[in-house]
């Protein structure tokens, strides 16, 4: 059967969806490797996935986190086989922002074990962060993660205030003392990391040690709200569109720190409540239209 395949690529999982009038098929798999090739596990995915379900799209919609340049033509050369003829590329910043925003002005951050932001203006585009657990992704998932396994760790050696995240990680790694090299050798280390901050969160309200590095994650995540909107022109006296997304923006600590950040800017602020989801985004990389600043962002390639 013909119809358009969608894919919304993290580190964390990969979700696809098929779409073909009004009929719907969706699924999942493990997240993409950001320090391998990207697009030959992109056409894995979806292979194993239209083999499953026996279907054969012709057109793919793709946001994936890690990417530097959307390698559209080579994804094509990959994926043809299955019966595709169109793919459009780019990074997932760009389809969190239209699933959640559409094709409007204002800003979006998508907060999961990574963190990207994209803020829209009239007549520009922003990326802020998203640049890797080595490089940036402050106040991520794998941020917090890292932040509260190293405090464990500290309060271990007495090196730090004692927390609670010392016993919590104890239940992961029940021999602290050789903790790092599990992680190290683990081809899932960032998400595994990742995933330590939903503790981080569990016992926040009773331990000032976590407390505070959500409070941190929240005052780095809303400056790169404050930099990208800064960057096109929407610092006015009207607040402007602010979406917030992903597991990290779910917590309620952060998420409440994260908006009284920007209200301190706009009193008025409150968030935008989501379109559609990075997969709706990514359904509409195809159509986007050529004067939309976002089309610069986009990758196509046809045969």
């Amino acid at each position: 059967m013909s119809g358009l395949l969608a894919l919304d690529a993290g580190q964390t999982g990969i979700r696809l969806r098929w779409e073909h009038g009004q009929e719907r098929l969706e699924g999942g798999t493990s997240g993409v490797l950001t320090d391998r090739p990207l697009m030959p596990q992109l056409a894995s995915a979806i292979g194993d996935f239209l083999a499953e379900h026996r279907l054969s799209p012709t057109s793919v919609g793709v946001g994936s986190s890690g990417l530097v340049t959307p390698e559209a033509n080579e994804l094509l050369g990959l994926v043809a086989r299955y019966g595709i003829t169109e793919v459009a590329v780019a990074h997932d910043a760009t389809t969190s922002y239209l699933g959640a925003l559409g094709d409007t002005t204002g800003a979006v951050i998508a907060a999961g074990t990574g963190v990207v932001t994209l803020a829209v203006g009239s007549a520009s585009v922003a990326r802020v962060d998203g640049w890797g657990y080595l490089l940036g992704d402050a106040g991520s998932g794998f941020w917090i993660g890292r932040a509260g396994m190293d405090a464990a760790m500290r309060g271990f050696d007495g090196r730090g205030r004692m927390t609670p995240l010392t016993a919590r990680l104890r239940e992961i790694f029940p021999d602290l003392s050789a903790a790092y090299v599990e992680l190290q050798s683990d081809d899932r280390r960032v998400s595994r990391i990742a995933s330590f901050s939903k503790v981080v969160d569990e016992v926040a309200d009773g331990d000032p040690v976590a407390a505070e590095i959500l409070d941190e994650a929240a005052a780095e995540l809303s400056e790169s709200v404050l930099a990208g909107l800064r960057r096109v022109g929407l610092m006015g006296s009207e607040p402007p569109r602010v979406c917030a997304l992903g597991q990290v923006l779910r917590s309620r600590r952060i998420r409440a720190r994260f908006t009284s950040y920007l209200q301190m800017q706009w009193p008025g602020l409150e968030l935008a409540e989501p379109l559609g989801n990075a997969l709706h985004g990514a359904a509409l990389l195809a159509n986007l239209g050529e004067n939309s600043p976002l089309s610069s962002l986009v990758a196509r390639a046809e045969l």
